[in-house]
């Protein structure tokens, strides 16, 4: 899939939001700029967030509890270690009442659920950005998403 403006990302995020139900966990990899907070925009607007969504890069999770699902907006970049996800109760955000969405997983595997989605995406220019998706552990994503 590629999307040719930060609102077409945005709009793709919308769309799979309308499509997430509680305890479905997303990772989102690719640089620094390849558009993962765009698409979490996106999804936090299909969910209903209506305020300012934030990448929680100095905080590692930003909550949003006003739409129709919670979402968990994670950012993993900075993480010294997965022992710092779980003191802060991982378990409760992966899988719980709302919807994850985890930007630079890769820097913690261990701590990726069994079953999720994840989403790399790649700059193609200023504005372009290619995204590819691969389905683990039996997680069900849109037909348009996975190709």
């Amino acid at each position: 899939m590629v999307t040719h403006s930060p609102a077409e990302t945005r709009a793709l995020g919308a769309a799979l939001a309308e499509r997430l139900k509680a305890g479905d966990v997303l990772l989102l990899s690719g640089d620094l700029g390849a558009g993962k907070s765009e698409l979490t925009r996106g999804i936090a607007a299909g969910l209903g967030v209506t305020g300012p969504v934030a990448s929680p890069s100095f905080t590692i999770l930003n909550v949003y509890d006003e739409g129709r699902l919670p979402l968990y907006h994670f950012d993993w970049y900075r993480l010294s270690g997965a022992d710092e996800l779980f003191e802060m109760g991982l378990e409760e955000y992966l899988g719980g009442d709302g919807v994850a969405v985890v930007e630079w997983p890769e820097r913690c595997p261990e701590a990726w659920p069994e079953t999720c989605l994840r989403i790399h995406l790649r700059p193609l220019d200023e504005n372009s950005r290619e995204l590819t998706a691969e389905t683990l552990g039996g997680f069900r994503a849109p037909e348009e998403l996975i190709r």
